[in-house]
């Protein structure tokens, strides 16, 4: 089997050219390789790899920053997609295709299941579902992976290394309490992804994944806390308060509520997911 994998760079993309070798020959892409802006390179560059599958783990992921820069975000979340689910077609391989949480509004108080309604609230939500749409219209050998609330030790910051620097500086933190979804760790994401390929034939279609269980943000930042002090990280925090969502206004609204229900994905590659925080404290021990 060969895999081409697409934003090999990232938090996921990193954990990914480390789990999709089990499986074949994995050849890694980041921008410097194919960019994703160039739409017309797209379908050329992919057919001529004749890959058996794309994992496309790029993304425009600035959420606040796509309220300003809707052409990117569009560029990089819906046209690109399209263009490799093209591509796909072309060269008869399988895409799956990383999407998120952000395609809803979070206005449900139940976990969301892959097919329900979406209606995202901002720019970035609105190209990923548009990219998920796209994909969808372009072949039927599509794979749609949504997951939310990412983290990892490796790649660009996050919450968790956010918290984590913002608990050495400060003696008191701020952090939202009414917004509730679930922490996921990018190698469980990669794992769960390299899990599933081999039974793609048979199981395309969307596929919600996170760490099992449900936080806010504040639930979030007090477990990193309470894992890094028993790691023996250094902290000068002393106090978490939990702030109302308007007390920390963003460009774009997020969901209020964005559990995602993982049991189909769950009964395809026979594995449940492990808990958020179990998770947490095994990155925490990586990155520290």
């Amino acid at each position: 089997m060969k895999i081409l994998l697409l934003g090999c760079q990232g938090q996921v993309g990193q954990e990914l050219q480390l789990t999709l070798p089990s499986l074949g020959a994995v050849v890694a892409w980041d921008r410097t390789h194919l960019d994703l802006t160039n739409l017309e390179s797209i379908v050329p560059a992919v057919v001529n790899q004749q890959p058996d599958v794309i994992v496309n783990a790029a993304a425009y992921t600035a959420v606040d920053k796509a309220e300003s820069e809707p052409d990117l975000a569009h560029q990089i979340n819906t046209a690109a997609p399209e263009k490799l689910a093209q591509a796909a077609t072309v060269c008869g391989a399988s895409l799956v295709h990383i999407s998120t949480d952000y395609v809803f509004d979070g206005q449900q108080n139940r976990p969301y299941q892959p097919e329900a309604e979406t209606n995202p609230l901002g720019v970035y939500g609105h190209s990923k579902r548009d990219g998920e749409l796209a994909i969808q219209a372009n072949t039927e050998q599509a794979v749609i992976f949504r997951t939310a609330w990412v983290y990892g030790a490796k790649g660009k910051s996050n919450f968790v290394k956010t918290m984590l620097r913002l608990g050495a500086e400060r003696d008191e933190l701020g952090v939202v309490y009414d917004q509730v979804g679930t922490p996921t760790w990018a190698y469980d994401i990669a794992q769960a992804i390299t899990m599933l390929i081999p039974h793609l034939q048979n199981n395309f279609g969307v596929y919600h994944y996170t760490n099992n269980g449900a936080a806010s943000w504040y639930d979030f930042a007090v477990a990193i806390f309470e894992e890094a002090r028993k790691l023996g990280h250094p902290l000068q925090l002393s106090h978490v308060q939990p702030i109302p969502s308007e007390q920390y206004p963003t460009p774009t609204p997020r969901p209020a509520y964005s559990v995602l229900a993982g049991d189909k994905i769950a009964k395809v590659i026979n594995q449940t997911a492990p808990h958020w925080r179990a998770s947490l404290r095994k990155m925490l021990k990586e990155y520290l």
